[in-house]
C-alpha cells in the first residue's frame, strides 16, 4: 500500500551550472513509502492496517463485541504525557440533550495554545461541519486523540508530533457555542470516555494510570447508543402516530426526544422511540 510521499530537494536548481550561462533546474524527486517503510514510520500502522486520512473517525472495528482485553501502555516516564489544555470541564462523555457526546469539553480562550497528549502522527487536520477545525493524531500506544473546534490548526496531516506540540488554537469553529476543546480518545475508531485514562477537573488534566485495559465493558456507553432504534418523520406523520406505531407513549416520545407535545415535527427528522 501507498501511504506518505516525503519530498527531498536535491540541490538548489540555482545552484547548478553546467556551464556559463547554462543552469540546470533539478526538480524534487518524490520517493514512494513501501508497507515496510509505513510499518516503521507510522505509529500502530499494523493494529489500523492503514492510516486512513478520508474519515475523521478512520476505519472503526465492533468494539462492543471484544473477546479479549487489551493492554495499552500509556505512560513510560512521566514526560511521555502533556496536557492538552487545563480548564474547566463544561460537559462530559455520555448522554447530553438527549444524543451521544462523545468526548469532553473543556473551556479555553480562542487563541489559547492546545498540545498533543502524547508523541504521534497527525491523521487528520482539515474543516468539518460538525468538529470545525479538527486535528486527530494516531499515537504509537494505538490510540487516537482528536481536539475539535479549534480557532486554527498549525499541523498538517503526515506532520510527526511530540508530546506537548502545539496543535492549533482553541476556538469556537464547527457546531459549537462558546469558546472550548472538544477532546476525545478512540482506540480503532471507537470511542473511549475520556475520564478512564485522564484525571480531568478545573485545574487538573493527568494521566490516571501507566496502562489502560480495554474490553467490551470499556464500550457500554457505545453498546447502549447502537440499541437505540429511530423512527424517520414522513409527509403524515404526528407523535400520536408515531405512538400507536411502535406502542410508545406520547409522554415517553417527548421525554426521550427532549421536545413538547406541540412540538412540529419536520419530514426527515429522527425520532428516538426506545
Amino acid at each position: 500500500m501507498l501511504l506518505i510521499s516525503p519530498v527531498f530537494v536535491l540541490a538548489d536548481p540555482d545552484s547548478l551550472s553546467l556551464t556559463s550561462g547554462v543552469k540546470l533546474e533539478v526538480k524534487p524527486v518524490e520517493v514512494i513509502w513501501n508497507v515496510n517503510d509505513s510499518l516503521y514510520h507510522v505509529p500502530a500502522y499494523d493494529l489500523y492496517c492503514g492510516f486512513n486520512r478520508k474519515n475523521i473517525w478512520g476505519e472503526k472495528v465492533d468494539q462492543t463485541k471484544k473477546v479479549d482485553t487489551t493492554t495499552i501502555h500509556i505512560l513510560h516516564d512521566s514526560c511521555d504525557f502533556h496536557s492538552p489544555w487545563v480548564g474547566r470541564l463544561t460537559s462530559g462523555y455520555g448522554w447530553r440533550h438527549n444524543r451521544p457526546h462523545y468526548g469532553v469539553d473543556i473551556k479555553l480562550q480562542t487563541g489559547d495554545s492546545v498540545r498533543s497528549v502524547f508523541d504521534g502522527m497527525v491523521r487528520i487536520s482539515r474543516y468539518s461541519a460538525s468538529y470545525g477545525n479538527v486535528v486527530v493524531v494516531r499515537h504509537t500506544n494505538g490510540l487516537e486523540t482528536l481536539y475539535a473546534h479549534l480557532h486554527k490548526r498549525v499541523v498538517k496531516e503526515g506532520d510527526e508530533i511530540f508530546v506537548g506540540n502545539i496543535l492549533g488554537l482553541g476556538g469556537n469553529s464547527g457546531r459549537s457555542y462558546g469558546s472550548h476543546l472538544h477532546f476525545e480518545t478512540r482506540y480503532l475508531g471507537e470511542p473511549i470516555n475520556p475520564l478512564d485514562i485522564f484525571n480531568i477537573n478545573d485545574s487538573t488534566f493527568e494521566v490516571k494510570r501507566d496502562s489502560l485495559s480495554l474490553s467490551s465493558k470499556s464500550f457500554n456507553f457505545l453498546k447502549e447508543v447502537r440499541r437505540i432504534k429511530h423512527h424517520r418523520v414522513r409527509s403524515g406523520d404526528s407523535l400520536w402516530r408515531i405512538s400507536k406505531r411502535y406502542g410508545v407513549s406520547i409522554t415517553k416520545l417527548c421525554k426521550l426526544n427532549g421536545i413538547s407535545r406541540k412540538k412540529t415535527l419536520r419530514i426527515g427528522q429522527r425520532i428516538r422511540y426506545n
